[in-house]
């Protein structure tokens, strides 16, 4: 049996082999999309020395890649924890959405409640919001009636629509009729933020979802009959555990943390609820746990290097005069070396 010893070594190990490897496809990364830049006629050493500078190297900057990061780790581990189960969820839009109506829904509900008590209601309702959208798939993946991945899929395209209903329709605010919105919140429903930034408590949610996502496929015996089901689920309905049950519950999790990232965009950044409240975080979430290959801090990391590329497109956009989409070079660069090592072996 090894000690205790020889297992934090061993963790040790794989923590600077995971740091390792997202340096690696970084720095690629990077100088892959250094070369489109000096393509353009642009100076790659100045785009990046400024981007540096109005990101991490300023506070604003830093708290800025915070609050982009929150809703990303939340919708990556929507996407990591069904992952688990063999089960493929790209509804994390959908479910963003709805979990952002759902807790607009909670704060209208009940304006006049206090904070102690209207902010855990709103964000139960966020959560459930993204659960219940996220486990129409999961009940129609475990009757074998339809895949889920086409499901999820499909539902993303409907729970805008109905964000849409809302804005322009009962909840429209009259304070702006150019722009189609929902009244604002009441104080007591707003996330509190730290520091007299946008940071706020969202982000703490995101940190302590990741680590429950941790500790349960790690840590429990719930873990354990996950893991059987993405092996071999007929094995492991054999074993007796509960595949249907479990396929369900996997998904309308995983739904209810893309739902907690739509409650923390509405409560803790815009306020209220509008369309566009999104820039794809649902998507972005789905690629950032495939490149992590579901491993928590593999999730932190790329979370984070995300954060940096979307914060990047503004600082290229102002300083280069470099369209903002062109960080979408970037956010491939970064998805082929991936693939590249993956398929290499080096990755491993």
């Amino acid at each position: 049996m090894p000690d205790a010893a020889s297992i934090a070594g061993w963790r040790g190990s794989a923590a600077m082999a995971a740091c390792s490897r997202f340096a690696g496809v970084t720095a690629v990364a990077l100088g892959v999309f250094a070369l489109v830049l000096l393509a353009a006629g642009k100076d790659p050493i100045a785009a990046y020395e400024n981007t540096f500078r109005h990101t991490l190297a300023s506070a604003y900057g830093a708290s800025e890649l915070l609050v982009r990061m929150t809703p990303l780790l939340l919708a990556a581990v929507a996407v990591a924890l069904p992952a688990r189960l063999g089960l493929i969820n790209v509804g994390g839009e959908g479910q963003f959405y709805m979990g952002a109506f759902m807790a607009s829904a909670a704060a209208f509900l009940t304006p006049q409640a206090p904070a102690w008590l209207l902010l855990p209601f709103v964000a139960l309702a966020g959560f459930a919001g993204g659960a219940l959208w996220a486990a129409i798939p999961g009940f129609l993946r475990a009757a074998r009636l339809v895949n889920e991945t086409v499901a999820t899929l499909l539902l993303n395209y409907v729970a805008p629509l109905v964000v849409s209903y809302f804005v322009y329709g009962p909840w429209r605010t009259r304070e702006n009729s150019a722009y189609p919105e929902s009244a604002r919140f009441a104080d007591a429903a707003l996330l509190p933020s730290f520091f007299g930034t946008r940071v706020h408590a969202g982000l703490l949610v995101a940190l302590a979802a990741l680590a429950i996502y941790w500790v349960v496929i790690e840590k429990t015996r719930w873990g354990l009959e996950m893991r059987a089901i993405g092996g071999n689920p007929e094995a492991a309905q054999r074993l007796g555990v509960p595949v249907p049950a479990w396929i369900v519950a996997a998904l309308a999790i995983g739904g209810g943390f893309a739902g907690l990232a739509g409650m923390g965009e509405a409560m803790g950044i815009a306020g209220r609820l509008r369309e566009g409240l999104s820039p794809g975080y649902g998507y972005t979430g789905f690629l950032i746990a495939w490149l992590a290959g579901g491993r928590p801090l593999g999730i932190l990391f790329m979370a984070f290097l995300f954060a940096i590329i979307t914060s990047a497109g503004d600082s290229l956009q102002i300083s280069q005069g470099v369209p903002y989409a062109t960080v979408n070079i970037l956010l491939a660069a970064t998805l082929f070396v991936v693939l590249a090592r993956r398929t290499s072996g080096m990755g491993k």
